[in-house]
């Protein structure tokens, strides 16, 4: 079933949540902006908070597995460059 965004269908549960009366002029403000509620407008920006921590994790443990790939690509382009600078004598390399 797909939720139709601005509204509570689909919400599933109700809980009592408590916010500085800065965060929720701020919510409430944002959430009129896109045209949500500011139930939806939470439920979203919770969703994109949960998510960007499991990615920041996933990150973390492929930095620690040493599957940095994109290190790796940047490391292996330094010794490209380093071994045509060898073979050209140090002479700037055609284009």
């Amino acid at each position: 079933m797909v939720t139709p965004v601005g509204n509570l269908l689909g919400m599933t549960a109700k809980v009592t949540l408590s916010f500085t009366d800065e965060t929720i002029e701020e919510a409430r403000r944002f959430a009129k902006r896109e045209g949500l509620s500011l139930s939806a407008w939470m439920d979203q920006a919770a969703r994109e908070k949960a998510l960007r921590e499991v990615f920041t994790a996933h990150a973390a443990a492929v930095g620690r597995a040493g599957l940095d790939l994109e290190a790796a690509a940047l490391a292996d382009a330094r010794e490209v460059g380093m071994v045509n600078d060898l073979f050209s004598g140090g002479r700037p390399r055609a284009a």
